[in-house]
């Protein structure tokens, strides 16, 4: 009784948090997704579902070794000198071990909990369901997309439980620091990864979630700081490919300063548009500059003519201003950033994913810098690398490419337009040729059209019925009822039926 009344006390979205830990590990995964959503869920249940975290037990190494032999047969300990029984890591879709090749080389082992693909699309049956009746029944709720929502939550889910998509985001991730010996990005052995298990080279560094990282002997904190960000920065605006789960979890301090990163199932593609994007909202917030600001909110989302950009900045201004120029003891420039887009919402703006994706990583990236410099900044560091981000989007290299794209185009335009112009002048001159006229809400028009004239008629049988029976009441008749003539009498009767036929054909009219 004391447990059920302690419940009734808490709010709504802390009881919608508690349910999803309940519901086992879609439902949480749920929850931190719409965690980094402010612009598709209010604030305080953003600030709730970011509590949620994977709590589940160990597997057993059984269990692990079980899944292995699936994958591998016979074969596994040819492959495999030895196996850690005890797990670096467990959370809900897998758990890591180390382990020894046969060839000497000493890796980490990813294996997906068995059942979890199963368990994973019962729960989200179960959401398409819910999304669906919500969609039906709260109209309300339409503006929110519920079924967008889980759409994007099972693409996310089935690259995440895919281990070799995971790999391959490795590999492009390799091909993009090859040239920078700064930065590690473990080998992936392809021969012996599966969809189940994923087989990666151990890094010989700490994570930066341990307090013994910047420990290390000549580690400089302030220069892994700089190469880190730097190294994101890339990934953002030169690759267009960057790493969608930073945390420090994920990020390693090796000797010599150096820095690694593993766990890319969660990554995030930038094109071209949102790279010149984000850096223009960059810029937009460093000179305070708003109206900018909701113009790239504006230019990335897909169109509409229901924002008024003038009230969009300002609420943006209203938002943001009281927060500039202080450091992140005083505020965290990502979750702002993620404030924002659900004012963008709020003006009928739909903001891209992998924007949002980027903003959550912001977030990831000033805690990691919190533990290294209090008074990290994101934005001061990132306008120091401004120099280089222009050298890529400026330089002759990409001036040429950009030239020789536009040049491709062109020619392709050209030689399509000579067939496209007589497709057309064929099209018109011929004799069954008609032009179609499409009216927004033409099908609207048309009902009310049709209402009005049919009340107007029902105006005017009953004006003549009215004028009828007035007729006759003023002369002489044989026959009486109420003390009036006959026929005046029913006249009166059908013009009063008409009349409140009428009237409720009125307001019942859409």
């Amino acid at each position: 009784m004391n447990a059920s009344s302690d419940v009734e006390q808490l709010s709504t979205p802390e009881r919608m948090r508690m349910s999803f830990e309940e519901l086992g590990p879609t439902f949480v995964k749920l929850g931190q997704l719409l965690a980094t959503r402010p612009d598709l869920v209010p604030d305080e249940y953003v600030t709730e579902f970011e509590k949620l975290h994977d709590r589940v037990q160990p597997l057993s190494f059984e269990t692990v070794e079980t899944v292995l032999r699936e994958e591998f047969g016979n074969s596994l300990y040819q492959k495999f000198e030895s196996i850690e029984q005890e797990p670096l890591g467990s959370a809900s879709i897998a758990q890591v071990h180390r382990a020894r090749l046969s060839t000497g080389e000493s890796v980490v082992i990813k294996v997906q909990r068995p059942g979890i693909i199963q368990t994973i699309n019962d729960d989200l049956n179960v959401l398409y369901l819910l999304a669906e009746l919500l969609v039906t029944y709260i109209p309300e709720t339409r503006t929110y997309n519920p079924v967008g929502i889980v759409d994007e939550y099972f693409r996310t889910l089935e690259l995440e439980t895919n281990f070799v998509v995971e790999a391959n985001n490795i590999r492009r991730f390799q091909e993009n620091f090859s040239e920078d010996e700064n930065v590690k990005i473990p080998k992936v052995y392809l021969d012996l990864t599966t969809e189940r298990v994923l087989v990666m080279e151990a890094l010989p560094g700490v994570p930066l979630s341990q307090e013994a990282s910047l420990q290390q002997p000549g580690i400089d904190p302030e220069e892994v700081i700089r190469r880190g960000l730097k190294a994101y920065l890339k990934m953002v605006f030169q690759d267009g490919l960057f790493h969608g789960d930073l945390h420090a979890g994920n990020f390693f301090v090796l000797p010599e300063n150096r820095i690694g990163l593993i766990d890319f199932g969660v990554v995030g593609r930038l094109n071209t548009r949102t790279q010149a994007s984000i850096a223009n909202m960059l810029l937009a917030l460093s000179r305070e500059d708003y109206e900018r600001l909701a113009y790239e909110y504006v230019d990335l989302a897909p169109f509409t003519d229901r924002v008024n950009i003038d009230i969009f900045a300002k609420d943006l201004r209203e938002l943001i201003a009281p927060y500039f120029g202080l450091t992140l003891k005083n505020v965290n420039l990502g979750k702002v950033l993620m404030r924002s887009s659900g004012i963008a919402a709020r003006h009928h703006i739909q903001v891209p994913t992998d924007l949002m994706l980027f903003f959550k990583s912001i977030v990831s990236i000033e805690g990691m810098g919190r533990k290294i410099h209090k008074d990290f900044d994101f934005l001061q560091y990132s306008l120091e690398f401004a120099g280089d981000l222009a050298k890529t989007h400026f330089g002759p290299e990409r001036i040429l490419n950009d030239m020789s794209q536009m040049a491709r185009e062109s020619k392709t335009f050209l030689n399509a337009l000579p067939r496209q112009l007589n497709f057309f002048l064929r099209k018109v001159n011929s004799p069954d040729h008609a032009f179609k006229l499409n009216v927004t809400e033409i099908k609207e028009l048309k009902r009310s059209v049709e209402s009005s004239s049919n009340l107007l008629f029902l105006g005017v049988i009953i004006a003549a019925l009215i004028m009828s029976a007035s007729f006759v009441y003023v002369h002489e008749t044989v026959s009486h009822i109420a003390g009036m003539p006959t026929i005046s009498f029913i006249g009166y009767i059908i013009a009063g039926f008409l009349g409140m036929f009428a009237f409720l054909n009125y307001i019942r009219k859409p």
